[in-house]
């Protein structure tokens, strides 16, 4: 069997084990927290201006304020996009 094999299977075992909660070597990254309502109030806006600028709805903008829900995928890029270039954002959403 190939050496990419080899590395793959090994991979996919320790992950396995991981996922078992057994002691492995396997290395966690958990994603950065994002502190959503310090972004909204960086932009300056509510929570129904926020909301509808960047199409996210007020109830979910609401979970991700409280720590209820995290923003995931595409709202995650999204926000931190946001949190560094709010203005760039902004002028690109209103053309």
């Amino acid at each position: 069997m190939s050496n990419a094999f080899q590395s793959i299977k090994a991979g996919l075992t320790q992950a396995i084990a991981h996922a078992e909660g057994k002691s492995t070597q396997a290395r966690v990254h958990y994603p950065k927290a994002i502190d959503v309502k310090a972004i909204r109030k960086k932009v300056g806006m509510t929570q129904s201006e926020f909301a509808s600028s960047f199409g996210i709805s007020v109830g979910t903008l609401r979970h991700w304020e409280r720590g209820d829900r995290e923003p995931h995928g595409p709202a995650r890029v999204l926000l931190h996009v946001v949190s560094k270039q709010p203005k760039l954002v902004l002028s690109t959403l209103s053309r």
